[in-house]
């Protein structure tokens, strides 16, 4: 089944999603832009295959979402005030962080 997105809103320090499900989602910021899946942040395999992870610093205004975009029919892109903008997040690595934060 393909995960789907019915509606997204930024309310306070949080990302609210409701998915096609109905289910909802409330997920913290700090935690959104921490857990960016582009390969500046989580950084990507060389040619062995091991993933060296870079040392991410998160300055002034990194935890602030400016705003989004949707990204065919399976993502958003996230846009943060500090400029960062190269994570694609998928419906579905949301729905995950969602079922985490849940834990």
């Amino acid at each position: 089944m393909t995960e789907t997105l019915q509606h997204v809103a930024i309310i306070g320090d949080e990302f609210a999603c409701l998915f096609g499900d109905s289910f909802e989602a409330y997920l913290p910021l700090a935690m959104l832009r921490r857990a960016c899946p582009c390969a500046a942040c989580q950084g990507e395999p060389d040619a062995l295959g091991r993933v060296l992870r870079p040392l991410v610093e998160h300055g002034p205004r990194a935890f602030e979402l400016s705003r989004f975009e949707q990204v065919g029919g399976y993502a958003l892109q996230l846009f943060w005030a500090d400029g960062h903008s190269s994570g694609i997040y998928s419906f579905s690595y949301l729905r995950k962080l969602a079922a985490i934060g849940e834990a």
